[in-house]
């Protein structure tokens, strides 16, 4: 508050400096409004009577007075000898200011000094603000451009704790640890244990990165330091090394206590060995840290916490053992880990008695942590716009379908042609999703415009997966370009649209991964073509250009062999694409079962049967 006070009256003082040195000043200001006259307006006046006293400056050409009439007047005269004599002749006082005392005077030397007083006031405070550095809290300098932006927060201020995190046990287990060191070092130092510098999440987004070090904040009764990677980097070179010496130095007189740095990656990204493109300001800050991590002084009691995506991108130096001693991996939660997370988030929920968190679980594969939670809240929304006093299983359905596939644009105005198409686009997806081996099951096929989709086909996995095989791989290709062989088939090939683009990115994706990622070729092997940053290297000096036709080649020849299984498949069952296309168009929606049933030559429940809207 005493710091935001000054910072307060040091703005007011230079903008007050700004006005006098801009606004002309005049010692008649305070009084009342002055009337300009031209001077031969004042010469007819003064002979008229109607001027009452003048006041003339000898070094200035400006004459001020007062008219009969009261009204104060000022005018600029040329030299003119007689006008004294003029104005004695017609009876005006007149007063003679030689410029060298009084008011004028002094802020006449006021504003002469004014601005070099202004200027060393503020190279006076500026230099002891940068002397003062940590005094009254994090950072400090000129204006506060190298202040340090971390965020100090009480333990008794974080209301989440680890009982808030659920599906990420390990990584759970191993920070409780680090929170038990902090509060009975003396257990671990018995037997010689050191307390790790650094500890390093990693992970994919939404899955409690950043929530697992607010419950270290919630569970630790020691100061707890947050901020961001990005915080720390700035266009002027040693500003970030400046705010890293600040944060370190602040923390260890605090000790024992965690620094928290978010999005690592932003200042602690590898250095660039060739020296070109490389940031002095980036690199500069990484060294700071570097140092600070550990260096020659032992900073016992400080610990390091830290969270990143891309943990492959880190320089070295900053992985190694003694900065960040242990590296957690926070992952995708199997099934019981989302249905514990769906227990947490809905704890303040009604649920209505038909809820089944572990089947809702089951159903959502692949979920993060994030994801989880915006599920839960999407439900509490449907069933609070429906003015229910409880949320149901129908609400979470509704709510997993608006997640997965984007909410439904019904006021979208397609031509019956477009739906038709559309119909066919999709129907041919499932057909091929029910005719591969090792397909995921159907979960819903729809033709209601969502996200940027005219139509969509779901599938999700029976159980977790944590590889997939080539077989797998060839069906997912498959299945993408069903949609695009329907249109072919059903249509021709001039009548052929756009909806397949994103299924021909995605298979060409694929197929690409296929050959120069995993080795999943016969004719360049067990070979690998990514760099050691994951950037392919077709545009570097360290592949052929024989080698590169060679990859294209192979991808051209996995799609179009696809491609042709496909559109054998779908002319042997057309009748079933047809029945499935046609159930479209009468329900917009089908469920895996019902894609099943029309397959089997069984006959759908009517609408009525199935409670008046499609399932």
């Amino acid at each position: 508050m005493k710091k935001n006070l000054k910072n307060a009256l040091s703005w007011s003082v230079l903008v007050l400096g700004l006005i006098l040195l801009t606004v002309p000043f005049d010692g008649k200001f305070l009084g009342a409004s002055t009337q300009e006259l031209t001077y031969s307006r004042f010469i007819r006046a003064v002979s008229d009577g109607a001027v009452r006293e003048v006041s003339i400056r000898n070094s200035t050409s400006k004459i001020t007075g007062v008219l009969s009439s009261g009204q104060m007047f000022s005018t600029v005269a040329p030299i003119d000898l007689k006008m004294v004599d003029r104005l004695l002749d017609n009876g005006v006082e007149i007063h003679v200011d030689s410029g060298e005392s009084g008011w004028g005077y002094l802020m006449s030397i006021l504003m002469q000094w004014f601005p070099i007083l202004l200027l060393i006031g503020l190279m006076i405070y500026s230099s002891r603000q940068m002397r003062s550095g940590n005094k009254g809290g994090i950072g400090g300098g000129p204006l506060g451009i190298g202040k340090a932006r971390s965020k100090m927060l009480q333990q008794q201020k974080v209301n989440v704790t680890f009982d808030d995190v659920a599906g990420i046990d390990e990584a759970k287990q191993e920070l409780e640890e680090i929170v038990d060191f902090l509060k009975s070092p003396e257990k671990f130092q018995r037997l010689g244990g050191k307390i790790p510098r650094g500890v390093l999440l990693v992970g994919d987004p939404g899955n409690g990165k950043t929530l697992l070090a607010r419950a270290i904040a919630g569970e630790a009764n020691v100061p707890f330091y947050s901020i961001s990677g990005s915080d720390f980097v700035e266009v002027f070179v040693g500003v970030g090394a400046s705010r890293v010496r600040e944060v370190f130095e602040h923390a260890k007189k605090h000790v024992p206590c965690i620094v928290f740095i978010d999005e690592i990656d932003a200042v602690g990204r590898r250095r660039d060995t060739s020296m070109r493109g490389a940031n002095d300001e980036r690199e500069q800050t990484l060294n700071q840290l570097l140092v600070e991590m550990d260096g020659f002084d032992e900073k016992q009691g400080v610990i390091v916490l830290a969270a990143t995506n891309r943990a492959d991108i880190l320089d070295p130096a900053l992985l190694r053992p003694g900065r960040f001693d242990r590296r957690i991996m926070v992952q995708y939660p199997d099934m019981n880990g989302r249905a514990k997370i769906l227990t947490v988030h809905s704890k303040n929920v009604p649920l209505d008695e038909d809820v089944d968190l572990q089947t809702i679980a089951r159903g959502t594969p692949g979920f993060s942590g994030a994801e989880l939670a915006n599920l839960v809240n999407e439900a509490a929304l449907l069933a609070a716009r429906g003015n229910q006093s409880h949320v149901t299983m129908c609400d979470f359905e509704r709510a997993k379908d608006k997640v997965i596939m984007g909410a439904e644009r019904r006021s979208m105005s397609m031509t019956d042609e477009e739906k038709r198409n559309t119909a066919y686009h999709e129907a041919g997806h499932a057909l091929i999703a029910l005719l591969v081996p090792q397909c995921d099951p159907i979960h819903k096929v729809t033709i209601i415009p969502r996200g940027g989709a005219l139509g969509m086909v779901v599938r999700l996995p029976e159980k977790d997966k944590f590889s997939i095989t080539r077989t797998e791989l060839l069906s997912n290709i498959r299945v993408a370009l069903g949609g695009r062989a329907a249109e072919e088939l059903i249509f021709g090939d001039e009548n052929i649209t756009t909806g397949a683009s994103q299924d021909i990115k995605q298979a060409t994706q694929t197929a690409k991964n296929m050959v120069i990622k995993w080795g999943m070729n016969s004719t360049l092997g067990l070979r690998s073509f990514y760099d050691s940053d994951g950037y392919y290297l077709e545009a570097s000096d360290q592949i052929s250009p024989k080698t590169s036709e060679v990859i294209d080649m192979e991808i051209r020849s996995i799609i179009n062999d696809a491609h042709e299984e496909v559109r054998d498949m779908l002319a042997k069952h057309r009748e079933e694409l047809e029945s499935i296309a046609d159930a479209l168009l009468e329900r917009e929606t089908l469920s895996g079962d019902d894609v099943r049933m029309i397959f089997d030559g069984k006959k759908l429940p009517t609408l009525e049967t199935a409670g008046g809207r499609p399932s």
